[in-house]
């Protein structure tokens, strides 16, 4: 997770007149009480990528639909300011840099190098979330127990290797607690050790150790509500938690910043891209081989964006495979910039053999691109045979065939892209919008506080889906 230096070692009291809005109770209004939750969010930036994105728009997405109060780290102070929140109105931020900071620059410097080992940095982050609930609870303790919040919901941290220590608290006060969405674990295919040993992943065997950290139990058992980001996070909880779990992806669209376009292979040439980082368990170099598998037979073209470790691999690869006018390289985008890049890209390829959400999935439906996928962990979850394609596999060899297969049918049915083009936008309208997930949230908080009926979600593990409509 990308960390402000700025502030890093630097603990920054409240000012006064923060300290004096986190000691009153909040006035209520006098038009009708809306639902107030207080949003856990401690990675939420508008101005990063991965977790702090996902924190700031499932967060902003909840606070447009109630009198929501985030609670995020100090480091993201500044990026709410300039998005125009006001602190200690819209959020607050909590210091425990010291301790943060200290156990960042550990994780740095025994993950093995830059986009490398990123369990270890997920470990120590958590360890170090325990100082940032412990602020938490000093700072907001008294106005929880004198009932301000209907409700606690921790969006982030989604690993679930990080425990909430106010999960008990809350539950003897009688706020009922919600945590997640909750991912990671993902196993990685047996077949690709070598890929996890190169990504430095050696603590991975040893994570289920996590379930011996102080307050795993009551982090869960406590909760009123538990959402799952994936099916593989769903299957890692007992019988009992499953039973008030939701399966809901972290992974949302905002569809004016990803708007939709109708694909057409207007000149018969197929347009695929690979978007993410250049490491080695993301699989670009299994997509050039499946691209060089077909090119003799299918009019296709192939865009890798974005950098890393594995850039001058593809570039010999491309090269050996005489693919110098077929594949072209761009560097990352920012996602300001990322839907003009994809704008004349038909297909969304992404043969990741370990990856929790998927996100950039959710973004291909939502401009109109049909995902093609490997069938593990989060993206197939994202997608059914209407709006993209899973590849199933067993090793390198499978993954590379069904991929090339894959995109060789696309290329020979162009009214195939143009029908799954459509159907991925409306489904990406319907149910992957930030604000669509928060409506299904705020379902949740309706049941767990006592005014709803218990929601049902889609889940593909049970190939049902349920509209959600809540009682205002």
């Amino acid at each position: 997770m990308t960390t402000d230096t700025a502030n890093l070692g630097r603990r920054r009291k409240p000012s006064g007149a923060l300290a004096q809005v986190l000691r009153a109770p909040r006035v209520e209004a006098q038009h009708p009480r809306r639902l107030r939750p207080l949003l856990i969010a401690e990675a939420a930036n508008p101005e990063w990528s991965s977790v702090p994105l996902v924190g700031w728009n499932l967060s902003r997405a909840i606070a447009r639909q109630t009198d929501a109060l985030v609670v995020t780290q100090i480091r993201n102070r500044t990026a709410f300011l300039r998005a125009g929140l006001v602190e200690g109105e819209d959020f607050i931020a909590i210091d425990n840099e010291r301790v943060a900071a200290a156990l960042h620059r550990f994780g740095e410097r025994i993950r093995g190098g830059s986009n490398k080992g990123w369990t270890m940095v997920t470990a120590t982050a958590s360890l170090a979330y325990y100082s940032f609930e412990r602020e938490l609870w000093s700072a907001l303790g008294p106005r929880l127990k004198a009932g301000e919040f209907d409700v606690v919901h921790r969006i982030t941290p989604l690993s679930a290797t990080s425990q909430s220590g106010i999960a008990h608290h809350l539950k003897r006060i009688n706020v009922p607690f919600v945590i997640g969405p909750l991912n990671g674990g993902t196993p990685w295919p047996a077949a690709f050790d070598a890929v996890r040993r190169r990504e430095l992943e050696w603590l991975t065997p040893w994570r289920d150790l996590h379930r011996l950290m102080p307050a795993y139990g009551a982090t869960r058992y406590k909760a009123a509500a538990v959402l799952a980001g994936s099916n593989a996070a769903f299957e890692q909880l007992s019988k009992q938690v499953q039973a008030k779990t939701f399966w809901l992806p972290e992974n949302g669209v905002d569809p004016q910043r990803f708007p939709f376009t109708q694909r057409r292979m207007r000149d018969g040439v197929l347009r695929v891209a690979f978007v993410g980082r250049l490491v080695p368990y993301k699989g670009a170099d299994i997509l050039v081989e499946a691209v060089a598998r077909i090119v003799s037979d299918s009019a296709i073209e192939l865009l890798i964006i974005g950098e890393g470790p594995e850039r001058e691999a593809l570039d010999q690869a491309v090269a050996a495979r005489r693919l110098n006018g077929k594949v072209r390289f761009l560097p990352w985008q920012e996602q300001s910039a990322l839907a003009s890049a994809l704008a004349d890209v038909h297909v969304l390829a992404l043969p990741s053999v370990r990856e929790f959400g998927g996100g950039v999935v959710a973004e291909a439906l939502s401009l109109g691109l049909v995902p093609v996928v490997a069938n593990h962990g989060g993206p197939p979850e994202l997608i059914d045979e209407a709006t993209g394609i899973a590849v199933d596999f067993t090793d390198r060899e499978s993954l590379i065939a069904g991929f090339a297969a894959s995109l060789r049918r696309l290329a020979s049915e162009p009214g195939l892209v143009e029908r799954m083009s459509a159907a991925g936008g409306e489904r990406a309208r319907r149910l992957l919008t930030w604000d669509a997930k928060a409506e299904r949230i705020l379902a949740i908080y309706d049941w767990v506080i006592g005014r709803g009926a218990r929601p049902q979600f889609l889940n593909p593990k049970l190939d049902v889906h349920h509209e959600i409509t809540r009682t205002n």
